[in-house]
């Protein structure tokens, strides 16, 4: 009687125990994280847009503290919490847009260059 070969299964459907190692993310990104990143972040810029007596110190602070804030995402990404640090891009990106809409809305109302 003809038996036909076994048929290599596809790997849409799980077949037992899997010779390849299996990885799991040591630091897993979840809302929490990326919530208290995103928080903390906004309290930053607000406090370093605070110190801007007008529209071009406002920029150069949310500037500086955005810079400073992209560079503790960067070392949480590498050594931290990457949901953090997700947070923490995010909402700085979010500030960086307000304080360029801001800057140019003032160019465009005065017609000269806000930040110099």
């Amino acid at each position: 009687m003809f038996h036909p070969p076994p048929r290599t299964p596809s790997g849409l459907f799980p077949s037992g125990g899997s010779t390849r190692p299996s990885y799991r993310e040591p630091n897993p990104v979840t809302g929490a994280g990326v919530a208290i990143g995103a928080v903390v972040t906004f309290a930053w810029l607000l406090l370093f847009g605070l110190v801007g007596r007008d529209a071009a110190g406002y920029a150069w602070w949310t500037l500086l503290a955005g810079g400073l804030a992209w560079a503790a995402a960067a070392v949480l990404v590498r050594h931290g919490d990457r949901g953090v640090a997700t947070g923490v891009a995010i909402v700085t990106a979010g500030g960086w847009s307000i304080a360029a809409a801001i800057v140019a809305l003032g160019w465009a109302q005065t017609g000269d260059w806000p930040l110099w």
